[in-house]
């Protein structure tokens, strides 16, 4: 605008120059020019009042927006009432992504681990224990990783694995990578460095196909050795490749689990692992007394089940076998998922010979057990139909995808649901959520209002400050969950998880353990709420509670 002023004189000196004292042109054709020249020099004028009215009004708006950030400063000094106030979601509900009349269903189906059974925190430390010296006994890993301790503060479930890079990366509901959720080891990666290995944060379909996920129980031991010995190669100044890591930690911890040394260890000492559930044996008393079919299908060899279940019941049965009456088929060492897509004959397992019949199964008898076989074969010879059955299990993949799609009615079993719907519960949580979106929305007007070349200091100033109010409540929400990855079912900012999406494909409902059931009638309707965004146990919180205070 100032270069625009410095025209006006000289525009006067040639007008002067000009015309003679009569007031007479000069020269005809110059003169056209003249006033081509002075209509551009007005609409320089025009062109500056616009320009000091817009700034004008920006520096105005600005100001709004500081005077609401600046009220809104005061509101975040106490949680108000109306927030108090708000109703609780229920840590022990049943939450519902697609609709289902329990009067319908027939049959209830159970996984074992981590679904009618919950183990103790000891269990994590005792898996990577034993997988770590599996790495470095049989895969000559170097024998400093003996020293590795399991750390329960770092790992969450629903992390994803990068093979090629050597990155856990927390992704959120469409695929993105959490700005704080990559790490390198034990080193979170910034921003600037996610863009520089992925190009953007956006995971592609060529990228995704590198990515394994963390999904099961087992995950938590998992992804906290491959971070560690990830750590170790980086701060030795070691070359590796990222995708053997993978591989010999998930080799380690695969032979954990199925050469029987994690059962071993279990069973040793029970009390250490194992949480004993009284609801647990009602709960299956009841489904027998509603007339339900019950079965059990595990991928855990039977000497397993048998010892856990004795010593969960022990209190409540007098007959130590009797576990088995509640069930009208146990199935073992089932080798889900592929169970659902083989064809593999059902065997007859002889409990005192601890051997495999060689008759032909073409009928399940009560108080017997059945080792491998197919979905197939069971659906010909049970003749339950899929509607009528729900199955539960808390292995997205392994467990529910298989029954998902074969039509059965499926129960994810998420035991870290509970704590998180606790801290969802928090007052400071939710006043934490409600200030983060005040700052998003003004966040947003501020750079709406404000084209990029008319950004004053005071616009800067402002921008800084709310960005910095911004991260603190995004961090402090991240804090109360887990320090590293912040919550399983939420990111930072609020929104829903990778691991929500694949709970919201494969998941009809989806609750913290199966005796959560018994809080509901055998003949409930369990519907979606219609004001659900994506994850039922979710509450948004409005910023109008803070802002109307």
């Amino acid at each position: 605008m100032a270069c625009f002023r410095r025209l006006l004189p000289l525009c006067s000196s040639i007008n002067r120059a000009l015309f003679s004292s009569s007031g007479v042109h000069i020269e005809k054709g110059f003169g056209a020019n003249v006033r081509c020249y002075k209509q551009t020099v007005s609409k320089f004028e025009e062109q500056i009042k616009r320009a000091e009215a817009d700034t004008s009004e920006v520096n105005d708006d600005i100001d709004k927006i500081r005077r609401e950030f600046d009220a809104a400063k005061q509101r975040f000094l106490e949680i108000p009432e109306a927030l108090k106030a708000m109703p609780k979601m229920n840590p022990e509900g049943i939450y519902v992504n697609r609709g289902i009349r329990l009067d319908l269903i027939q049959v209830y189906g159970f996984d074992y681990d981590f679904t009618l059974v919950h183990y103790s925190a000891n269990l994590q430390s005792l898996i990577y224990d034993l997988a770590k010296e599996h790495m470095v006994n049989e895969f000559k890993y170097p024998e400093v990783c003996m020293s590795f301790k399991y750390d329960p503060s770092f790992p969450i479930r629903g992390l994803y694995y990068d093979r090629k890079h050597g990155c856990l990366l927390k992704l959120d509901f469409f695929g993105s990578i959490e700005p704080e959720g990559c790490f390198y080891g034990h080193r979170q990666l910034s921003e600037k460095e996610i863009e520089e290995i992925y190009g953007t944060r956006h995971i592609g379909r060529d990228q995704a196909r590198r990515l394994v996920g963390l999904m099961d129980f087992f995950c938590f031991s998992e992804a906290c050795l491959i971070a560690d010995i990830v750590q170790y190669f980086v701060d030795a100044k070691l070359e590796f490749d990222a995708c053997y890591i993978y591989e010999d930690v998930n080799r380690a911890i695969q032979h954990v689990h199925q050469s029987g040394l994690m059962h071993r260890g279990i069973l040793s000492d029970p009390r250490r692992y194992l949480v004993k559930n009284g609801q647990l044996l009602h709960f299956l008393r009841m489904l027998k007394e509603k007339g339900k079919k019950v079965f059990l299908l595990t991928n855990s060899p039977y000497y397993f089940v048998d010892g856990g279940m004795q010593f969960l019941l022990e209190d409540s049965t007098d007959n130590k076998d009797s576990w088995r009456e509640l069930f009208d088929v146990v199935i073992a060492k089932a080798n889900k998922p592929g169970f659902y897509i083989s064809e593999h004959p059902f065997r007859c397992y002889d409990i005192e010979k601890d051997t495999l019949a060689f008759t032909k199964v073409d009928k399940f008898f009560k108080n017997k057990i059945y080792y491998h076989g197919s979905l197939k074969s069971f659906l010909q010879i049970t003749k339950w139909n899929g509607p009528e059955v729900i199955y539960f299990g808390d292995h997205l993949f392994s467990d529910l995808r298989g029954p998902s799609k074969a039509g059965w009615r499926t129960a994810a079993i998420i035991h870290e649901l509970e704590n998180e719907i606790h801290i969802q519960n928090d007052d400071r949580y939710r006043f934490e959520q409600a200030k983060f979106h005040i700052l998003q929305e003004l966040l947003g007007r501020l750079h709406a209002i404000v084209p990029s070349n008319k950004r004053s200091e005071a616009y800067k100033l402002l921008m800084d400050e709310l960005n910095e109010e911004r991260q603190k409540a995004r961090s402090t929400m991240k804090r109360m969950f887990n320090t590293y990855f912040g919550a399983t079912f939420l990111t930072d900012k609020g929104q829903e998880s990778a691991f929500a999406y694949h709970i919201h494909q494969y998941a009809d409902v989806y609750t913290s353990r199966p005796e959560n059931f018994l809080f509901y009638s055998p003949e409930t309707w369990l519907h979606a709420p219609c004001d659900i965004k994506i994850m039922p146990h979710h509450v948004k919180i409005p910023s109008s509670l803070i802002k109307n205070q």
